[in-house]
């Protein structure tokens, strides 16, 4: 029996042993969890990171949206409204940083966001999550003080709400230029049309006009109302002028990975008592685990593969999709499933052992692996170099860089709250360590790197840059993994893709109605060159084990 079958056969056994009803959801976060005397070292280590990283950003490139911290110089990427200052800002409340925070207050009063800076093109995904996330997470931290963050988020949202170019359209284009209001990109991916729904429904909230929430809950109403590849799971690419999906790729990945996220989070934020958005993230999980996971012939690592345009799948993996262990423990802990917490664990732990296996203790961009699904042979590894690296650690570098991403800190920080495993803290404290050796300049700044299996690192290794995200989202899941878990419980707040933290009500008794979505296909996807038969019913999971 290949490991497939066994989770498979598996998976039917726990059906029948424990079939769906109305479930209770119990706390996210472990009960009376406490963090060690020696948490506090590293949480302090992290503010003087940001301190440190953040104020070179102040030296060099203030007001821009980026610092190059090897050249010493700004970059505008984001259209030039200071993106480093409006993504850090909750991670400065956060951390106590009220002089960093009260200066990102008076910038943010100066900036005009109804034109860009830059190039006029602007993205609505990008935009919402690291701008409108950023001030509408800065108002509420800081106590609903500051309504310029209100007004200046309203200000940025009534532009980009031109992304809805005609009366019917429900799908936003996914780029727009700003001085014409029009749109510059035919299509966009189910990511950027499905990621707009906490902030822009937070914003409605503070503002009062329904109007931003209608149109990004319909844009994942859309979504989630299509026949997709297979059941909950969306196809990457769509067309906003018709309402149709472009291709048939399925990846937790980039390009699609926020929309799955969100559905979950959405749910929990709102409290909503529409069900679709639970229930489709929750069959999306149940087709994930029937057709995606896969374990790694060395080191029996768990693994989310992908399917390419033909249905065909690829046992390929990122960083970026590393995301997905954290959202599968929030999903299940909500739904009060065992079996997803249990495989999102797994997730975090393959996605940490790509941290633990290179030279540095950093994760790379891209990675794959091999299963023994018969769909993937061993032949297939390009070159002896990649081959030897697999025999030692159930997976393979196919892109080496690190661009100061956070999606395997994000699922370890996840897995520290609802387990209180103190080992989540020793991956944390490495990846500090890893960080203060290997990524900071002389600039004071961090920069990504070219190759995380290459620990001699010289100057021309360097990418330089220092993302946003980096201040908002890495510092930020590192602080709060060695802060009081009291502080920005995850019984309290809804993380933004960005990790922008949104105050949540208290929780619903239930969320989703404890059944998948019934059947919109037939669905037919390929599996090497086997067709597989259409699913109808669609095989359920253990609401318990």
């Amino acid at each position: 029996m290949t490991r497939l079958s066994a989770i498979t056969r598996g998976l039917a056994v726990l059906t029948i042993l424990f079939p769906f009803s109305a479930i209770v959801a119990g706390p996210v976060q472990k009960p009376s969890l406490e963090i060690p005397p020696s948490a506090l070292k590293h949480r302090d280590d992290v503010k003087n990171i940001f301190r440190e990283s953040y104020n070179a950003y102040r030296k060099f490139a203030f007001g821009h949206d980026d610092l190059l911290p090897v050249s010493r110089r700004p970059l505008d990427d984001r259209n030039g409204w200071g993106a480093s200052i409006v993504d850090g800002m909750a991670t400065m409340k956060i951390m106590g940083l009220d002089d960093f925070f009260n200066e990102a207050v008076d910038f943010v009063g100066k900036i005009d966001f109804s034109e860009s800076q830059t190039s006029d093109t602007v993205s609505i995904f990008e935009t919402t999550i690291r701008y409108l996330g950023g001030l509408l997470s800065a108002f509420e931290l800081s106590g609903k003080q500051h309504n310029i963050l209100v007004e200046k988020a309203k200000q940025l949202t009534d532009k980009m709400a031109f992304a809805w170019a005609t009366k019917d359209q429900t799908i936003p284009w996914g780029f727009i230029d700003f001085t014409t209001n029009t749109p510059t990109i035919a299509n966009t991916v189910i990511a950027e049309a499905g990621t707009l729904d906490l902030e822009w429904s937070r914003l409605s909230i503070y503002t009062g006009n329904d109007t931003y929430r209608r149109l990004a809950e319909g844009s994942v109403r859309t979504i989630a109302g299509l026949t997709d590849p297979l059941p909950g799971l969306a196809a990457q690419i769509i067309k906003p002028a018709t309402n149709e999906f472009a291709d048939n790729n399925i990846t937790w990945g980039g390009g699609s990975d926020s929309y799955f996220e969100y559905l979950i989070k959405y749910a929990r934020l709102t409290n909503t008592d529409d069900n679709l958005f639970a229930d489709t993230w929750h069959t999306a999980v149940d087709s994930s685990i029937k057709f995606l996971l896969r374990k790694s012939t060395v080191g029996n690592h768990l693994y989310l593969a992908e399917t390419d345009n033909y249905g065909k799948i690829v046992h390929a993996s990122s960083h970026l999709a590393c995301f997905h262990g954290g959202n599968w423990i929030l999903g299940g802990k909500l739904l009060n499933n065992k079996t997803i917490v249990n495989f999102g664990l797994e997730l975090a732990e393959a996605c940490w052992n790509t941290y633990a296996s290179t030279e540095t203790g950093i994760g790379p961009e891209n990675f794959e692996f091999i299963s023994d699904d018969s769909f993937q042979s061993s032949d297939t590894i390009p070159n002896r170099q990649q081959r030897e690296f697999y025999e030692k650690h159930g997976f393979f570098i196919t892109v080496a860089s690190y661009i100061l991403r956070p999606e395997v800190l994000e699922s370890n920080f996840y897995a520290w709250r609802v387990t209180g495993d103190t080992k989540y803290l020793d991956r944390a404290a490495s990846a500090i360590d890893s960080f203060k050796k290997f990524l900071q300049v002389d600039s004071g700044g961090f920069s990504g790197i070219n190759d995380v299996d290459d620990a001699n690192i010289q100057r021309g290794d360097r990418i330089d840059k220092t993302e946003s995200f980096w201040y908002a989202e890495v510092l930020k899941y590192l602080y709060l993994t060695f802060d009081d878990p009291d502080h920005i419980s995850l019984d309290k707040y809804v993380f933004n893709t960005e990790a922008q933290p949104f105050e949540a009500p208290p929780a619903k008794p239930v969320y989703g109605s404890g059944s998948l979505l019934p059947p919109k296909g037939p669905y037919v996807m390929k599996t090497g060159n086997v067709p597989l038969p259409a699913i109808s019913p669609i095989p359920t999971l253990s609401s318990g084990a």
